[in-house]
C-alpha cells in the first residue's frame, strides 16, 4: 500500500506541484522580495526560495526522465541491466552537480577536502565509513565519492528516506538498500552483507555506524544504551567523545566480511555541525560556512581480523575523529559535551 501512495500519488504530485510552482513563479518572486525587505539577512527569503525551487524541479524533472527510462528499457525489464545501472549513475552525478553548484553559490557555502587525493585508491573497492551530523551530510559524501573519486556508491538508508519520490525510484534501480531499523524480523546486518558483496574496482560501499545525526541527546541515549547491554568499556570509551555518537559495529563488520578485498575509508566533516534542522539553516542565512571534510584511507591489510578486534579498532578510530572534530570545529559552534 505504501509503494502505491510513493509511486502512484505522491511522485505525480510532485510533477504537478513543480509544474503549478513555475506558473506562478512571478507571484512568488514579488512575495519573496516583499517579505525579503522585512525578514533579517539579505535577501534570506529569496536564497530559501530559489533552493526549494531548484530541489523541486530537480525532483520533478527526475521523475519524468525516469519514467521515459523505464518505458525504453522494455517497461523495466532491462532496468537493472549494467548499461542502465550506468545511466542511472551518470543521472544521479549531473543532478547533483547541478544542486551543488547552485547551493554553493545561493548560500555561499565552499567545501575544503584534506586527505588521500581520488587517485589514491586506483582499481581497489572501498567501504567508506562517515561521520552523521547535520542536514545534507549524506548527499555531500556521495556528490564527493561520485564527482571527485568516480566511485560508484552503494547505501544504505532509513526507509523514511524513501518517502521522497525521486529517491524512491532512483535507489530501487541501484544498488542500494532501505531498512527499517527494530523491524521485527528485518536482519539488518544480513541485507549489509548482500548489499556489500561483488564491489568492483570503482564501487564504494557507503556507511553510517553512528546510525543517525549527531545530536547531545542521542549521544547521551547511545551511552546509555551501552551500559544496558552490559557493554561498559565500551560506553567509558564512548563518554570520552563529545563530538560523535558511540559507534554500531555490526553493519560495518557485515560488510567487512563481505567485502574481503576492500580498503577502508573513514570521513569526517565539521563546520555545519549545528545545522541540526530546517530552523537552524534559515536562522544561519546567509551562511558563508565552509565545510571541512577529512578523508583517511586504510588499507586492508591494517584492519584486524578478529570481530572484537575490529570493534576496538572501530572505536579507535572514532576517537580519532572526534578529536579532529575538536580541533577543527569553528569557535562559535556550541559543544555536544554534556554538562
Amino acid at each position: 500500500m505504501t509503494w502505491v501512495l510513493r509511486r502512484l500519488v505522491l511522485a505525480p504530485a510532485v510533477v504537478a506541484l513543480a509544474v503549478l510552482l513555475w506558473a506562478t513563479l512571478p507571484l512568488w518572486l514579488v512575495g519573496g522580495a516583499l517579505l525579503s525587505s522585512v525578514v533579517p539577512g539579505r535577501l534570506r527569503v529569496v536564497r530559501v526560495a530559489w533552493v526549494a525551487v531548484l530541489y523541486l524541479t530537480a525532483e520533478a524533472l527526475l521523475l519524468v526522465v525516469l519514467l521515459g527510462m523505464w518505458l525504453a528499457s522494455g517497461f523495466g525489464r532491462r532496468i537493472r541491466t549494467p548499461y542502465w545501472e550506468g545511466i542511472h549513475y551518470d543521472l544521479v552525478q549531473g543532478t547533483m552537480w547541478i544542486l551543488f553548484r547552485e547551493a554553493k553559490r545561493v548560500l555561499r557555502l565552499t567545501i575544503t577536502t584534506d586527505g588521500p587525493a581520488p587517485d589514491a585508491h586506483p582499481g581497489v573497492p572501498l567501504v567508506v565509513c562517515c561521520r552523521h551530523a547535520g542536514p545534507g551530510d549524506s548527499f555531500t559524501l556521495i556528490h564527493a565519492l561520485m564527482h571527485w573519486y568516480g566511485r560508484e556508491p552503494r547505501v544504505v538508508l532509513k526507509d523514511t528516506l524513501a518517502w521522497d519520490p525521486a529517491i524512491d525510484v532512483l535507489l530501487n534501480r541501484i544498488p542500494a538498500r532501505f531498512i527499517t531499523p527494530g523491524r521485527p524480523g528485518e536482519d539488518v546486518d544480513e541485507q549489509i552483507r548482500a548489499l556489500a558483496t561483488g564491489l568492483d574496482e570503482n564501487d564504494a560501499f557507503v556507511i553510517f555506524p553512528e546510525g543517525g545525526n549527531f545530536t547531545p541527546q542521542r549521544r547521551t541515549r547511545a551511552i546509555q544504551r551501552l551500559h544496558r547491554l552490559g557493554l561498559h568499556a565500551m560506553a567509558n570509551r564512548a563518554e570520552q567523545m563529545t563530538h560523535v555518537l558511540a559507534p554500531k559495529p555490526g553493519g560495518l563488520l557485515a560488510a567487512l566480511d563481505a567485502a574481503p578485498e576492500a580498503d577502508v575509508v573513514l570521513v569526517a566533516h565539521t563546520g555545519l555541525d549545528h545545522l541540526a534542522g530546517v530552523a537552524d539553516v534559515w536562522r544561519a542565512l546567509p551562511m558563508d560556512k565552509q565545510l571541512t571534510m577529512r578523508w583517511w584511507q586504510v588499507p586492508r591489510e591494517e584492519i584486524p581480523d578478529g570481530r572484537e578486534e575490529r570493534i576496538d579498532w572501530l572505536y579507535g578510530w572514532w576517537e580519532r575523529i572526534d578529536a579532529w572534530i575538536a580541533e577543527n570545529r569553528p569557535e562559535d559552534v556550541p559543544s555536544g559535551r554534556s554538562r
